[in-house]
């Protein structure tokens, strides 16, 4: 797409995905979100990035804010709720923080023509962008519509890259603070492929204009260093929680990992290149067969004509889940709680990291592992987790409907239900045997639907996965069996948001959830001369959103998926 279709497309989607006949028009729908809102500050309901300039390269300005969108898709708006209106719960959403070891000899950059997320330009300074997306929530007092303090953060997977620990080490302090500089090998200089001299990556500090300089990238002196050397994570001031995705249990997201290619993550070469012919092969083999490109990559590390030698470093061992559960038990990373952030050290020895935890005093929440460690990105769920999440949707519901649509009463507590997974309901299709239990029948999406939809205390399903915008009702006969699934955009990808969501009693017969978007606390502006920790932070964003691989548009999402006041009928008692 080019630079000028982009901002095309942009002058539609910065309006909330709504077509407004003027300024005026638009001025007034913000005067209207403002006025049923307790505070817009700080949110997309306020401003939001903005592409400017005629270059194919765009900076970004603060730009008008998006509306609140009304969806009746489940249940109708009735008049006069905001007067009545209880706040419920208020909390926030990340997901697919990409916590990223851009040195580590076990990535794919040089597959980015065939898959934009195999390399991406602002990948150096991750560490800072999800840094800034934290000092955003820090600062800011509650939900807009509801008033009420966050009780929670949940990262709802994909919070490392390439499950090293490196990186879980990074995403722990990032999210409960603490010194930390995104580096790995020698500490004192880059060694990726930003400097390679590759005209097909990026190379910020070097004159010579590589393919990304062509479209207008800017040189930028002492970026590397910058992006590599040490700074002061402050750390969530909110209790904070973590779901698992793909990219924390597999070699890049994507293939299964044996252990055979724990020498090459640790060792002294990494392949930076090689010809489209064996690109395509390998690019192949990552969609049709996991287990021939493992074997493929570790003949390319060892013989291929583009591989450089870089400094060994143990940090790059890849984790386990139950390596990944226990980190999460250590003091030094309980921040502002709670300690294990979800995790437990039953958790540990079993290596079933799901969970049912309190989000206020009428939500609970449950986590679940959709991961499938057969390879392949998406996921599913085993017989043995289905069975427990029916049992905890039994537990906290008052009434449900079996199998044949009959109502059955429980002696449950009857509290309202928020599930959490990584993967959504259209990416849970991976049904190869889990070798954790490779005689276990697996479930898709489709199934987990069913099952949420005859609890009514089930009011929504949070996810992320796909690093997109997208809301779906998931509508039924009976409207109390109705709940909505909210899929959060990434923040190693443009938009990169987090999600405020809030929940509250409309005194009718109804219950609202607000879905408010927010941007890192990263100032829009950038200068190439300057590699202070805001201006990288910023540069992270300005950066994602020139991103050729990337999918501006499509992940974006509409109005409907922004900023939304989500109806839907509360269940009945």
């Amino acid at each position: 797409m080019t630079g000028t279709s982009v901002a095309a497309a942009w002058a539609a989607l910065s309006l909330g995905g709504a077509q407004y006949a003027s300024a005026a028009t638009r001025e007034r729908a913000l005067a209207a979100t403002a006025a049923r809102a307790v505070s817009v500050t700080g949110t997309t309901l306020d401003q939001v990035a903005t592409p400017v300039g005629t270059g194919t390269y765009k900076r970004l300005t603060a730009g008008p804010g998006w509306p609140l969108v009304v969806r009746g898709d489940l249940a109708a708006a009735g008049t006069g709720r905001d007067d009545r209106r209880t706040g419920l719960a208020s909390f926030v959403q990340f997901s697919d923080l990409h916590l990223v070891d851009t040195e580590s000899p076990v990535r794919f950059e040089y597959l980015a023509k065939w898959n934009g997320s195999a390399y991406r330009p602002q990948e150096a300074l991750n560490a800072r962008g999800v840094s800034s997306l934290v000092e955003r929530v820090n600062s800011l007092n509650g939900g807009p519509y509801t008033g009420l303090p966050f009780s929670m953060v949940m990262a709802t997977g994909d919070n490392t890259d390439n499950h090293e620990h490196a990186e879980l080490d990074w995403y722990l302090t990032v999210m409960g603070g603490g010194r930390m500089a995104q580096n790995t090998g020698d500490p004192n200089r880059y060694e990726g492929v930003q400097n390679s001299g590759n005209s097909a990556f990026w190379n910020p500090e070097l004159s010579f204009v590589d393919g990304y300089k062509e479209q207008g990238f800017p040189q930028v002196p002492g970026f590397l260093s910058a992006a590599g050397r040490p700074f002061d994570a402050p750390g969530l001031r909110t209790p904070w929680y973590t779901t698992v995705g793909n990219h924390d249990d597999s070699i890049e997201g994507t293939l299964p990992d044996f252990g055979l290619l724990n020498d090459l993550y640790t060792g002294e070469y990494k392949l930076e290149g090689c010809d489209d012919a064996t690109a395509a092969q390998l690019m192949d083999s990552l969609r049709r067969d996991p287990a021939g490109a493992v074997l493929l990559l570790g003949k390319l590390l060892v013989d291929g004509e583009a591989v450089r030698r870089i400094t060994p470093d143990e940090r790059r061992q890849p984790f386990t889940l139950k390596e990944f559960a226990q980190a999460h038990l250590n003091p030094a990373h309980t921040g502002a709680g709670p300690y294990g952030h979800g995790f437990t050290s039953d958790m540990v020895s079993s290596g079933k990291l799901y969970y049912t935890f309190r989000i206020s005093e009428k939500v609970v929440g449950i986590s679940l592992d959709t991961t499938n460690q057969a390879g392949f990105a998406d996921g599913s769920l085993g017989t043995a987790q289905l069975r427990w999440l029916e049992q905890q949707l039994k537990a906290h519901s008052g009434h449900w409907y079996d199998t044949d649509g009959r109502r059955v009463t429980g002696g449950g507590s009857d509290d309202l239900i928020m599930v959490f997974s990584h993967h959504t309901s259209t990416s849970m299709g991976n049904l190869l045997p889990d070798p954790r239990n490779i005689f276990e029948r697996r479930h898709d999406g489709n199934e987990l639907v069913a099952l949420l939809q005859r609890y009514p205390n089930v009011v929504a399903w949070v996810n992320g996965h796909t690093h997109m915008n997208k809301i779906t009702p998931h509508g039924h006969t009976v409207p109390e069996r109705a709940f909505w699934e909210i899929n959060t955009a990434s923040h190693i990808d443009y938009p990169q948001h987090g999600r405020i969501i809030e929940i509250a009693d409309n005194g009718d017969g109804t219950l609202s959830l607000f879905t408010t978007l927010i941007e890192s606390g990263a100032p829009y502006d950038t200068d190439f001369g300057s590699t202070t920790d805001a201006n990288l932070a910023a540069l992270y964003r300005e950066l994602s959103y020139n991103d050729p691989h990337g999918r501006v548009t499509a992940l974006l999402g509409t109005g409907e998926d922004h900023n939304t006041e989500l109806l839907i009928a509360k269940p009945t008692k």
